[in-house]
């Protein structure tokens, strides 16, 4: 892993290199914005802007901002539904027809705009199109900055699970502006907040230094210690996917699970997800399920009770859940986790934690230890 680094100063952009074979910068910042244009690839003659219906006020200022694009290109905007209701094949199946009817080539581009699910959604329509036209995320969510956003993973949902659907598709470059979490509510910062600490336990501690000895008062959109989270956070995952792209292992080595490593607390996260009726936040979600493999891991490995204390006392810190109260009980959890895309046949696969920033796999535990688990993450 790169060495971390604090954040630059408040003026200056941060570009974090993303070295897959197709590399593309992260710019992280206030105001970046202004970089749009500059992405877009130069043969292109249609941008298609992909954004939910709850952001067409921020949309409209975007085109206001750069008039160049509606100058410049013919811009056809994909309107979807809010939220993972997006990311069905109706939603994607209408944007393909628009992108028809408006003559869409290989040569022409697609910019998203919104949270983790428009990323999900028009990066797999991007890859879609033509096996694959040039995409720029514009994450507006702390959620999509750190997680959706980064590493080419596209998907929609279907009947059977999350994101079952999709491909491995690499933008050509991601802008967080910080300014758009301004407006972000509370809750839904607070859950983008998740991914972050995630990223602290599987990879970089100081992320979890820098929760513990932070104000969580004081992790605003302006605040210095949340762009040094969201620059941390987006640096692990930079450096875990220019290793494994496509979640084969890669270059991690023998004892690293790879990509597969950002999955942590996903599997359990997933299948409340999908028994909420993707009710549940996707970022509580996850920090329940962090809860749930350091429980799995403390009983079939050797994970010591002072990590897994760590866990509830840092995600309670920024006020997530760490456990679950919702109405689905361990057997359609488990039922569900079983068609998880991590599973292999009838093995189902945890990334648990041997120690801090220590991943490893942990393939078909007993239902005993997962039942265990689940209780001690039940409310």
């Amino acid at each position: 892993m790169s060495a971390p680094t604090g954040p630059a100063s408040a003026a200056e952009p941060t570009t974090i290199r993303v070295a897959t074979q197709q590399p593309y910068d992260v710019v992280v910042g206030h105001g970046v914005l202004d970089r749009l244009p500059a992405l877009l690839p130069g043969a292109a003659e249609r941008v298609a802007i992909v954004c939910p219906e709850s952001l067409e006020g921020l949309l409209d200022r975007v085109l206001d901002a750069f008039p160049a694009l509606t100058e410049d290109y013919d811009v056809t905007v994909l309107q979807i539904p809010d939220g993972e209701e997006a990311k069905t094949a109706e939603t994607a199946s209408a944007c393909w027809d628009a992108l028809g009817e408006e003559g869409f080539t290989r040569s022409d581009a697609v910019v998203t705009l919104g949270g983790g699910a428009t990323t999900d959604l028009g990066g797999f329509v991007a890859a879609s199109w033509l096996r694959g036209v040039a995409v720029v995320h514009v994450p507006t969510t702390l959620l999509a900055m750190v997680d959706a956003a980064v590493g080419g993973k596209t998907g929609i949902n279907t009947d059977s699970g999350k994101n079952l659907v999709g491909a491995f598709h690499e933008p050509v470059g991601v802008l967080c502006d910080l300014s758009l979490l301004e407006s972000l509510p509370r809750e839904e910062l607070v859950a983008g907040l998740a991914e972050v600490v995630k990223c602290g336990f599987i990879a970089d501690t100081a992320i979890l230094d820098l929760v513990e000895a932070t104000d969580p008062a004081a992790l605003t959109a302006d605040a210095p210690a949340l762009r040094e989270l969201v620059e941390r956070a987006v640096r692990v995952k930079a450096d875990v996917v220019a290793g494994d792209l496509k979640e084969t292992a890669g270059s991690a080595g023998a004892e690293h699970p790879g990509r597969e490593a950002l999955n942590y607390g996903h599997t359990l996260a997933h299948a409340i997800e999908r028994a909420s009726g993707y009710g549940v936040r996707h970022g509580e979600a996850v920090a329940v399920g962090c809860v749930f493999v350091a429980e799995l891991a403390a009983r079939a490995g050797d994970l010591a009770p002072e990590v897994v204390a760590r866990h509830r006392a840092v995600l309670e810190r920024v006020g997530l859940p760490t456990s679950y109260d919702g109405e689905a009980d361990f057997e359609e959890l488990l039922a569900a986790m079983r068609v998880d895309k991590k599973a292999r046949g009838s093995v189902i696969r945890f990334v648990v934690l041997e120690d801090l920033a220590r991943p490893v796999v942990l393939a078909g535990p007993s239902e005993a230890d997962m039942r265990a688990a689940f209780e001690a993450v039940s409310a």
